[in-house]
């Protein structure tokens, strides 16, 4: 990402509110999370392959780059136990991934196993220190 200043990318948060934002976040920087899916229903939200675009921790503030390596859709029933360990949440397995999302999708508009995702696997490209790459 040479050359680019963070200052002019898009931005995102992880999560549905400031606590899991920070949580998963904490996850990227940690180097266990490095995939994450949404459903298909909002959109692709900005993500393209290819695409750099800064992850905010839940005060807001900017904290990383990350850019997207692959971006498939895939319905929440087909999501298979490798997506599941690069999501990098709770123990890793399918079934901790499926029981998270299964509650995070019902309390977010709605769930149903055959719900189509967009799943997104990404690299950390850099992080952001006091808004100072």
């Amino acid at each position: 990402m040479t050359g680019v200043d963070w200052r002019s990318l898009e931005s995102f948060s992880f999560g549905d509110g400031p606590a899991l934002a920070d949580e998963l976040l904490a996850l990227v920087l940690g180097g266990k999370k490095t995939a994450t899916c949404w459903a298909a229903a909002e959109g692709l939200k900005g993500a393209e392959v290819g695409k750099p675009m800064v992850a905010k921790d839940g005060a807001g503030r900017p904290r990383a780059v990350l850019e997207t390596v692959e971006l498939t859709q895939r319905r929440f029933d087909e999501v298979d136990a490798a997506f599941a360990h690069h999501e990098g949440e709770d123990d890793r397995t399918l079934a901790a991934w499926r029981a998270a999302h299964r509650r995070y999708f019902t309390r977010n508009g709605g769930f149903a196993p055959t719900m189509l995702l967009n799943c997104e696997r990404f690299r950390l490209v850099e992080i952001i220190e006091d808004g100072q790459p």
